[in-house]
């Protein structure tokens, strides 16, 4: 089981709450979240791509750093963890992401994968002209599957020529490769989106949202990849609360729901209008942390609750997010950590 950093390189990093600690997404505060995860045993880093943030009282991420050109820079200070950037396929052209890709590789020593965004957020785009129209919901998965083989041929032969619906390489060179496979993270939660991971990705980003939902979600990854023959695994973002107690846990918990922002909330699940005490208190209350399965509780309580998780067939790794990255990453790795069954080996080495 590997553990990995959801890196929060938005403003108020992962909770819609006026409570929440606030955040200034610089490459120095981020860079300090790297050091401590490659410091306590975290085995690799995700930072998603995020163009346009969702306003309300706290501006959630209406300042974000830009993923690729920031794993440049954390793959120069560090040496061990495994850095994954995000691109979405709408604005970046497949052949300088795959040159972009390989340099980071380069300058990781193979530590670098990429994420594929296939894109869903329609003012991110609209705001730049990239938006195709209304019906690039229903084919963005066809276009990230043309996308995906451009970078893979040029990853793998050096040249292109690429002659699809949406891409036209004519002779398009790459060089020098990459010394080492790049991995692919895809987000499908949908049976296309599923298929799409199964044929072309090596982790599948899930937002389970529960324990019950992880099962789920992991028997579509595994009837998909049936059909591809390949194996695919599951990444889990996963929200964690670590206190000295379970109530002190739950506490912390209700004080964030207390006070959410619900403009920015109103803004990212497309309701005009929300209420933290009428009819849709219970969207607001499991969106303040943006739809993810939480575990919280003393450190006992989170191993259990991480080790039920890591034990879904399918599992390859849990992405982490805390409410203050640092200090979660130091409570996981000294507290929790060692009081799992599914440790991992970074946990045994240490």
């Amino acid at each position: 089981m590997d553990f990995g950093i959801f890196l929060p390189s938005g403003n108020h990093r992962w909770v819609i709450s006026e409570a929440a600690p606030p955040w200034e997404p610089t490459f120095e505060n981020v860079s300090s979240v790297v050091r401590a995860a490659e410091e306590h045993g975290f085995d690799f880093a995700l930072s998603n791509v995020k163009l346009r943030g969702y306003g309300g009282s706290t501006r959630f991420w209406d300042d974000a750093l830009e993923s690729i050109t920031m794993t440049a820079g954390l793959a120069a200070q560090t040496s061990r963890l495994r850095l994954y950037a995000s691109v979405a396929v709408l604005t970046l052209h497949p052949a300088l992401a795959a040159r972009m890709a390989a340099t980071i590789q380069d300058i990781s020593g193979g530590r670098f994968g990429l994420n594929i965004v296939s894109g869903w957020d329609k003012p991110e785009y609209a705001q730049m002209g990239l938006w195709p129209d209304d019906g690039y919901l229903q084919r963005r998965y066809a276009y990230a599957r043309e996308y995906v083989t451009v970078l893979k041929e040029l990853w793998s032969e050096g040249v292109s020529n690429f002659d699809g619906e949406h891409f036209h390489l004519d002779n398009c060179k790459l060089g020098p490769l990459p010394r080492t496979p790049i991995q692919l993270v895809c987000a499908g939660q949908s049976p296309t989106g599923m298929a799409f991971t199964a044929e072309h990705g090596d982790f599948n980003f899930i937002t389970a949202g529960s324990l019950e939902g992880l099962e789920t979600a992991n028997a579509q990854l595994r009837e998909a990849t049936a059909a591809t023959g390949r194996d695919v695994r599951s990444l889990v973002y996963q929200y964690v609360c670590i206190e000295d107690t379970d109530e002190a846990a739950e506490a912390k918990l209700d004080h964030y729901r207390a006070h959410p922002d619900l403009g920015a909330m109103a803004n990212w699940t497309g309701q005009t209008s929300l209420d933290a005490d009428g009819a849709t208190a219970a969207l607001v209350r499991e969106n303040v942390f943006f739809g993810a399965d939480i575990v919280a509780g003393s450190p006992e309580t989170v191993a259990r609750g991480l080790d039920q998780r890591a034990a879904v067939d399918g599992v390859g790794g849990m992405l982490l997010t805390f409410d203050d990255s640092v200090e979660g990453i130091r409570r996981f790795a000294e507290e929790v950590r060692p009081l799992m069954a599914h440790a991992g080996d970074a946990a045994a080495a240490r």
